[in-house]
């Protein structure tokens, strides 16, 4: 699949708001490949991206049920909280970025050169420190706990920046953004909740997030 992420015209304000009209700038892409071992509740996952030369700023918005958010530590396994993923791989570089946000804005970054997993985890791969984490913001419209879980119908969003300084630390410098291609993925999951599910953009050949050979295709423009 291809996505283009367009030019800001502003910088978004850091609200987790899908409504705000800066987003009216950005393609929506949906997340409908879904995974055979997800249960019987599937939400609803949208996303948006857009990016300035100096961050690429993003944002989801999930529609979704059986909402659970426990972890409050960086670096934490938000994967098994109410969580959506961005993968990304920029066009210099031999690894790729996986951004995992959990509904209550805790968040984890790596950069994996190697996806290959062994009895020590990933072959090749970088765990980016606290001081690195506090130059991405993160932003849901949830409380940082939710438990229990919300079984009702709610709406979540998750809004992030990523600053192309810390990216250009892993990758070298990654120049002007025009024209260029990406690869990336884009995921929804909820490991450890009453309703787990494990819903993707670009189709994946099993159910492991971390196959970069599965990502699709993006366009800066």
């Amino acid at each position: 699949m291809q996505y283009q992420v367009n030019r800001a015209a502003a910088i978004p304000e850091l609200k987790a708001d899908w409504n705000d009209p800066i987003w009216k700038n950005a393609e929506t892409g949906t997340l409908t490949h879904i995974r055979p071992q997800s249960k019987d509740h599937i939400p609803q996952v949208s996303f948006r991206v857009l990016h300035d030369d100096r961050n690429i700023y993003g944002i989801f918005q999930a529609q979704d049920r059986y909402v659970r958010s426990v972890e409050t530590q960086f670096q934490g396994q938000v994967c098994k909280d109410s969580c959506v993923e961005f993968f990304f791989k920029p066009h210099r570089g031999v690894g790729y970025f996986n951004l995992e946000m959990n509904a209550g804005g805790t968040f984890l970054l790596y950069y994996v050169r190697n996806h290959k997993r062994g009895d020590k985890g990933f072959a090749d791969y970088s765990i980016l420190t606290p001081q690195e984490g506090k130059l991405v913001q993160v932003k849901t419209n949830m409380p940082q706990i939710i438990d229990p879980e919300i079984t009702t119908p709610v709406t979540w969003c998750a809004q992030f920046v990523l600053p192309m300084n810390l990216l250009e630390n892993y990758t070298g410098a990654l120049g002007n953004f025009n024209g260029v291609t990406w690869h990336a993925n884009f995921y929804k999951c909820a490991d450890h909740t009453s309703h787990p599910h494990w819903i993707t953009w670009n189709p994946i050949s099993e159910t492991n997030y971390h196959l970069p050979e599965c990502f699709g295709t993006l366009l800066l423009a």
